[in-house]
C-alpha cells in the first residue's frame, strides 16, 4: 500500500503545496507592504529589523541570504536605517572583512511598534481558522522548513 501524502493521480496544479505556499507568500507579501505604505517602516525594513531583533542573521550578507534580496539593495537599506539610527555597524574581531549589525535601542522599539500591525493582519488572514488549526498550521509549516533546510544542506554538502 502506497502511504505517499502526494497521490500522482490526485495532482493539480491548484492544490500542489508549492503553488499554494508560493500564492499564499505572494499574497500575504503584498498586504503586508500596503499596511506599511506611509509608516517609519517598510516591510521590507521591518522584516530586516525582526531578522535581526530575533537572531536569524546578524550580516548584510546573512540578510541578503534570509530575505532573498540582492546584497547591493540590501546595503543601501541598511545604510538608511544606520542614518536613522535603527542599527549600528560593527567590525568583527575575528575576521576584519565581516561587519556584524546590532539592532539599537531605537531599532528594536520602532521594530517592535510593528508588531501589533502584522499580528493584527494574520489573525484577520485567519479569522475562519481555531486557534487549534491556526497553531497546527504554524507547527506543519515549521516542520517543512526544517526538512526543506536539512534538505538543502545535504544538497549543498554533496
Amino acid at each position: 500500500m502506497d502511504m505517499s501524502p502526494i497521490r500522482l493521480e490526485d495532482y493539480h496544479t491548484t492544490r500542489s503545496l508549492g503553488y499554494l505556499l508560493r500564492r499564499a507568500h505572494k499574497l500575504s507579501l503584498m498586504l503586508a507592504e500596503t499596511m506599511f505604505v506611509g509608516l517609519e517602516l517598510s516591510f521590507i525594513q521591518w522584516v530586516a529589523l525582526m531578522q535581526l531583533r530575533d537572531g536569524l542573521a546578524d550580516t548584510s550578507g546573512g540578510l541578503a541570504r534570509c530575505l532573498d534580496h540582492d546584497t547591493g539593495a540590501m546595503t543601501r537599506m541598511l545604510d538608511q536605517l544606520e542614518t536613522r539610527g535603527f542599527i549600528a555597524r560593527r567590525r568583527s574581531r575575528s575576521d576584519r572583512r565581516v561587519i556584524h549589525l546590532d539592532l539599537t535601542a531605537e531599532g528594536t522599539a520602532a521594530a517592535n511598534r510593528m508588531v501589533p500591525r502584522v499580528v493584527a493582519l494574520w489573525n484577520d488572514l485567519l479569522v475562519d481558522f481555531t486557534p487549534e488549526e491556526a497553531k497546527a498550521l504554524g507547527g506543519l509549516l515549521q516542520r517543512l522548513v526544517a526538512r526543506l533546510d536539512k534538505k538543502m544542506l545535504a544538497e549543498i554538502a554533496a
